[in-house]
């Protein structure tokens, strides 16, 4: 059992780094702004569960394959960021829908699960959200506090927890957001830009760093 003093120290260190914008962020805002609340909590719950398999993964030393296999790492890594620049795309092509009601009304009604798959591969072929699981976790793991694998899933299911609350909250805020773009195409125009871009930028950072 993690003490109480490492839990508070590790849900911090979460919290500063899921208050950074990212291409997750980005991610959930954008389908909630395009496509309603539900899309953007489908789309969060396909990253919650690329964290999960990112812990296990980290867990069963995936991770560490990875640190030294650099051939494998840059198939994973561009593939992410081949995938992140697609996204970026999609976003960009995507109807106004203040001005085309029917289109957003037809991009509402899509499966749940193209949100879904969208956030789960977003955040499952970045290879340094696997990275930082197994650099992070092991921080807070003590030979004395009982088994490892207990403090593993302890702290892996923090982690997919907290993460989710902070992409509750930029759902919800983005959702809030839609209302007003509504009412203002030109802002609409510019906030695609603005996310398309970001995510441009993630996938040039991912395929460089």
């Amino acid at each position: 059992m993690i003490s109480a003093h490492l839990l508070v120290l590790y849900v911090a260190a979460l919290a500063v780094v899921c208050a950074l914008p990212g291409p997750d962020m980005a991610l959930v805002m954008q389908t909630t702004i395009a496509r309603g609340t539900r899309h953007g909590f489908a789309a969060a719950c396909g990253l919650a569960t690329a964290r999960a398999l990112h812990v296990t993964l980290s867990a069963c030393g995936v991770a560490a394959l990875l640190r030294n296999a650099p051939w494998l790492f840059e198939i994973v890594r561009y593939g992410g960021a081949v995938y992140l620049a697609w996204v970026a795309v999609q976003i960009f092509r995507s109807p106004v829908f203040a001005l085309q009601r029917a289109d957003a009304r037809l991009a509402a009604q899509q499966p749940l699960q193209t949100a879904y798959v969208k956030g789960l591969f977003t955040n499952l072929l970045n290879p340094k959200a696997l990275l930082f699981c197994s650099v992070l976790l092991p921080q807070f793991v003590r030979a004395d506090a009982g088994p490892i694998w207990a403090q593993m899933v302890e702290l892996g299911v923090v982690l997919v927890a907290v993460c989710s609350a902070f992409d509750a909250v930029y759902t919800i805020g983005a959702a809030r957001i839609a209302r007003w773009l509504r009412a203002h195409p030109l802002a609409q125009t510019v906030q695609r830009w603005t996310f398309a871009a970001a995510l441009i930028a993630f996938a040039a950072r991912l395929s460089l760093d």
